[in-house]
């Protein structure tokens, strides 16, 4: 009972103290981050002013489930799609930018006399920059929308997936305890297969199961279920070899795909608030200020190394994929600091006791300053870019210039060999893993289990049935799939050179399907080679020409796709995913933005030709979405009604006075709403000499002339009657009047 109270102190601490900071650091504007970061120091041993926290195991233990939330969070706001159409310049820059840091961090972390385990942590932290504290910087100087803010994003979104990568590969390093290549290969081998078998399984079977369990699927049960299959891959990922943070990543990617994503998110956003600032809040508990004063000067030069290691290898690598200078400056500027991944690579070296107890300190102390410089090196890209440009030579500025030009994407066919090859190597990967995996679940469970049940050779017989019978399928893909694309059939016509190379690729799968069957029938039968040749050379000739395979075959792969594409496709037509052709108008200095019509806007309703925003504005309005209802293209006559979203096409500066003149255009009508928008009811008596009397409701022209409507009509005898178009006013009759102030007082005065 002792320890249930510790611990419930100590939450208790803890949370106080994260709500007092955050409430701080929101009235200073701030991010919460720093906040829960002080919080931590204030509960810690190192603060005496206020109470420490007892049982910090405990809250270490609370910390880590923290670190799996926020990993399963940055999951499901993730998508592996996303990673084939941030496009070249984002990989280019942020493969740069990550090897880049690497290399210096391991060098500035060496050049302190530093283990090598300490200097490759360290470069791993400083590798990374904060996507929560970039975003909301972007939101708060109003800037979201620009085209470099785009492109800041995108390297954003493929660091977050190689920070897992990395952090798989700093954990194979750890425990080993060397740099062996082999080691690296097999650990970066084995990620890939088991990424790809739980991505492909997982995309099949979990959307299928959240659909046929939806309608007992309220919110207590999903997320329950959630949770469950989160804690689930965690478990697995430690099973196999890798982070608990790696599991809850692929879990959280893979609902990320279903429909039911951002009700997940919702819910679970309040838990991984609470165990996320549990996390920050043990941060800040491991800042020591006597460390900190006594390594002031590595933080000195760490901090120094993140913002111009950051600014000159953001800048490099995005002007290497054919930006311009300016929009490459601007996004280096941007990524300039160290957040979220800096704190969980160093609790992972924490935790694997392979870094020393004064790096973790350092780079929180590291962290907060970058961060703090923030929004200030966003506003300082422009500037820079001016005094940059300005004191390049000529012939520097113009070869800059046209680099940036010829590296413009064009619409040129894409390689029929390279569109061919890539298509073949795709499903051989995807559909080999999976057949490695059923071999591997066959002879480890089913030859096991139904050699305790069945005798032999019955047991191997009925295995060898049941495990061809799973692979058949993906055998089966593995052999077909793309024999007959409009890329092979190109190759095949285009030159009879081309056709020896294409059917060696048939026929090197063909042998790989053969060498799958192969193996499950030596496995299992031990007769000779010869006949086991013959009867897996049958098996596969049945396999190639069954129907029912073939429809199997046809019906997983349906199934796989309509699962990975669902929310893809209702994201776009909803209007909250835009359009592939959005990152192509980049080039052009164009890009595709919505925008939401506010609901106090003074020309709702209007059509576009009367609106003429292209001529107004450089603008052109592409869809307008209007609850689950899209436009595509609207014609001149198509209307734009208040809370609409559109989504139009325009350059920055463009886009930039649409969304300054929305605001001007709501924001006056408000004004004249709080001065004109009073409803009153008042009675007005029909008396002798009252211009209402004898005429009826419509014919004193009460909505009409003075947009009032008559209530009721009070008679004499006290009773309200409903009233009667048809029926005439009467002396002694006392009229119930609503409508706006002014507009009663003029029928009053009548």
């Amino acid at each position: 009972m002792a320890e249930i109270e510790a611990l419930i102190a100590d939450l208790a601490l803890i949370l106080i103290c994260a709500g007092v900071m955050t409430l701080v650091f929101k009235k200073l504007k701030q991010p919460l981050v720093l906040g829960y970061i002080v919080a931590g120091f204030i509960a810690s041993p190192h603060f005496a002013l206020t109470p420490s926290v007892i049982d910090t195991a405990s809250i270490h233990t609370w910390s880590d489930i923290g670190v799996i939330f926020l990993l399963f969070a940055l999951g499901l706001e993730f998508s592996f799609k996303k990673i084939v159409k941030v496009g070249g310049p984002a990989v280019i820059a942020a493969l740069t930018i990550i090897f880049g840091m690497i290399f210096l961090g391991f060098t500035v972390g060496s050049s302190f006399g530093w283990s090598k385990m300490d200097a490759l942590f360290l470069g791993g932290m400083i590798s990374m920059s904060s996507t929560t504290i970039i975003y909301k910087a972007f939101e708060d100087l109003g800037i979201a929308k620009k085209q470099f803010a785009g492109l800041v994003m995108s390297i954003l979104i493929l660091e977050d997936i190689l920070a897992v990568v990395l952090m798989v590969v700093l954990s194979t390093v750890a425990v080993s305890n060397n740099f062996e290549g082999k080691e690296l290969l097999f650990s970066i081998g084995k990620l890939a297969f088991f990424l790809v078998l739980w991505i492909v399984v997982g995309i099949y079977l979990i959307p299928l199961f959240l659909r046929k369990a939806k309608k007992l699927m309220n919110d207590e049960t999903l997320l329950v279920v959630s949770l469950g299959l989160c804690f689930g891959m965690v478990v697995l990922a430690a099973k196999t070899g890798f982070s608990a943070a790696f599991g809850a990543f692929i879990m959280g990617s893979i609902l990320a795909e279903t429909i039911e994503a951002e009700r997940i998110e919702h819910l679970v956003k309040p838990v991984k608030d609470l165990f996320g600032a549990i996390f920050f809040v043990s941060v800040g508990m491991m800042v020591d200020p006597a460390m900190i004063g006594q390594y002031w000067l590595p933080i000195l030069v760490i901090t120094l190394t993140v913002i111009v290691g950051q600014l000159l290898f953001a800048t490099t690598g995005v002007l290497l994929s054919g930006q311009s200078l300016k929009t490459a400056m601007q996004c280096g500027f941007s990524l300039t600091q160290i957040g979220e991944f800096a704190f969980i690579i160093a609790t992972l070296g924490v935790s694997l006791g392979v870094t020393g107890s004064f790096l973790y300190p350092i780079v929180v102390a590291v962290s907060v300053v970058t961060i703090f410089l923030t929004p200030y090196m966003i506003r300082l890209a422009e500037p820079a870019y001016g005094f940059v440009y300005r004191h390049l030579p000529g012939r520097v500025r113009s070869f800059l210039d046209n680099y940036s030009a010829a590296s413009a994407p064009t619409t040129s066919r894409e390689s029929d060999w390279r569109k061919y090859i890539g298509s073949v190597v795709r499903v051989i990967l995807i559909y080999g893993i999976l057949c490695v995996a059923i071999c591997g679940l066959s002879f480890g469970l089913l030859v096991p289990l139904l050699g305790k049940w069945i005798p032999e050779p019955w047991a191997n017989i009925v295995s060898a049935v049941v495990t061809l019978v799973v692979l058949a399928p993906f055998l089966r893909t593995i052999v077909i799939k793309h024999s007959h694309s409009e890329a092979f059939q190109a190759l095949w016509n285009a030159s009879r050179a081309n056709r020896a190379p294409l059917v060696a690729t048939v026929v090197l799968r063909y042998l790989l399907a053969l060498g799958f069957v192969f193996y499950v029938l030596a496995r299992l039968f031990h007769i000779s080679v010869v006949l086991i040749v013959i009867l897996a050379l049958v098996v596969v000739f049945i396999m190639v020409s069954s129907r029912f395979i073939k429809r199997n075959a046809q019906r997983l792969e349906r199934t796989f796709m309509d699962n990975f594409r669902s929310r893809e496709l209702r994201d776009q037509y909803l209007g909250e995913k835009k359009p592939e052709y959005a990152s192509r108008l980049l080039s052009k200095d164009m890009h595709l933005a919505d925008f939401d019509v506010p609901a106090e806007i003074d020309w709702g309703g209007k059509t576009l030709s009367e609106l003429n925003l292209g001529k107004r504005f450089g603008i052109q309005v592409v869809s307008i979405l209007r609850g689950g209802l899209r436009i595509n293209i609207p014609k001149a006559g198509n209307r734009i009604f208040p809370q609409d979203r559109i989504q139009v096409i325009g350059s920055d500066s463009d886009l930039e006075e649409f969304g300054k003149h929305l605001k001007a255009s709501a924001i006056n009508l408000e004004d004249e709403r709080y001065h004109s928008g009073e409803t009153v009811l008042k009675c007005v008596p029909v008396t002798a000499t009252s211009p209402f009397l004898g005429l009826t409701i419509r014919e004193a022209g009460i909505r009409d002339t003075y947009h009032c409507l008559v209530a009721g009509i009070e008679k004499p005898d006290g009773q309200l009657h409903t009233p009667l178009p048809t029926l005439p006013f009467e002396v002694g009759d006392v009229l119930w009047i609503v409508g706006q102030k002014e507009d009663v007082e003029k029928v009053m005065g009548a």
